[in-house]
């Protein structure tokens, strides 16, 4: 039925999963630092950080992947050509990775604002009156407290996060999608391989769902749920 092509496909997967894996590393990290920036008492922090998820919030995904990969790449060069060194070839590897932890940060830093926001700011104060500094309240105190909020709305930036991995196969990359639409394009059979990479995105996200459920039961032990 796939024609041969199900162990390409499948070898697309594992590109696909450590495209999403990476992403979601570097999403966090633009995350924290965002949210850290919004939260801090700089006014330059915090405008920038205010740049940052508002402009990314308002872009589409697609044109912020190309917009960055042609643009960045570009950039880079004409850096490169003034400093004498030689041509910089970006692999689409590398910018997918980078745009989608860049686009996936703006939204992270808000969910985990809003989730800093929820431990309660007595325990700060009480730390830093016992001598901690503030980067020990925030990775001792806050960080810990602030895993269960953030769950949530993690799940949902994930999930999403997932999807957009098809398209890093638009600069290039070759993932599940690209792979696939090679296939598709063989075989004159688009809806069979289309179908078979919709099943396996829909495999991935019930996984997650599960595995992101069993982590906020953990990390919701003691706390009473509201039901209304």
């Amino acid at each position: 039925m796939l024609h041969g092509y199900g162990t390409a496909i499948l070898g697309g997967l594992w590109v696909t999963l450590w495209v999403a894996a990476l992403s979601l590393a570097t999403a966090c990290a633009f995350g924290l630092l965002g949210a850290v920036a919004k939260l801090s008492s700089s006014r330059a922090a915090q405008w920038l950080a205010q740049a940052y998820t508002t402009v990314i919030r308002g872009l589409p995904d697609l044109v912020l992947m190309l917009l960055i990969f042609y643009g960045g790449q570009i950039a880079l060069n004409a850096l490169a050509a003034r400093q004498g060194w030689d041509y910089i070839d970006v692999p689409p590897y590398a910018a997918g990775v980078l745009t989608l932890g860049f686009i996936y940060g703006a939204y992270l830093t808000e969910t985990f604002r809003g989730a800093i926001l929820a431990v309660p700011r007595g325990q700060s104060e009480a730390a830093l009156a016992f001598g901690m500094r503030r980067g020990q309240v925030l990775r001792r105190i806050v960080l810990p407290q602030m895993v269960r909020h953030a769950i949530p709305g993690f799940t949902n930036n994930w999930l999403v996060m997932v999807k957009a991995t098809a398209l890093v196969s638009i600069i290039g990359l070759d993932d599940m999608v690209h792979r696939a639409n090679l296939a598709a394009s063989a075989t004159r059979e688009p809806f069979t391989f289309f179908v078979l990479i919709a099943g396996v995105y829909l495999a991935i996200t019930s996984v997650s769902l599960g595995l992101l459920h069993l982590l906020n039961r953990r990390y919701s032990l003691g706390v009473k749920a509201l039901r209304f």
